[in-house]
């Protein structure tokens, strides 16, 4: 479902929008928030054919190997500008003698777009799957498939500070 918004009255809906996702991130046990860490992310999508950036955070152990990677990325170009909250969880698998791990995970996601020479933005959800690899030192690598009103696929290079 995509909402098109115009006007000050509308805004208060998208305004509520982020404000919910972001709610969201707070369902991760304290303990765990206590360990956070943040990275910064770049990369290319796929329908949308964009280039984006970003930031995240990373909780400590919500459960065994698995974390709460809430991130923020926007995307440019294809005619659109993308605000994409994804409230995503990821299942690392540590790989025995090496200094990476594996991940893979998804979760929901807040997509909000405005079309270029149009007033208003479109607002939806989406759904993303992930899987990517990670350097203990912070260095990593993911691909997300994406659903609903989240861009097809994206390709992403980044790091996270430890």
């Amino acid at each position: 479902m995509v909402w098109v918004l115009q006007g000050p009255h509308n805004m208060r809906l998208t305004i509520r929008t982020i404000v919910c996702a972001l709610c969201l991130c707070g369902i991760a046990p304290v303990s765990a928030w206590a360990q956070a860490s943040a990275g910064i992310r770049a990369g290319v999508s796929g329908s949308p054919d964009q280039f984006f950036f970003g930031g995240h955070i990373e909780t400590g152990p919500v459960a065994e190997h698995t974390t709460f990677r809430p991130n923020v990325e926007v995307g440019v170009g294809d005619g659109l500008t993308l605000l994409a909250i994804n409230l995503e969880f990821a299942y690392h698998v540590p790989l025995k003698g090496h200094p990476w791990t594996v991940y893979f995970g998804g979760g929901p996601a807040a997509i909000i777009s405005s079309p270029r020479g149009r007033n208003g933005s479109d607002v939806g959800g989406g759904f993303n799957i992930m899987l990517g690899i990670q350097a203990r030192r912070g260095l990593f690598t993911e691909l997300k498939v994406g659903f609903i009103d989240s861009p097809e696929v994206k390709l992403t290079i980044g790091y996270a500070f430890r």
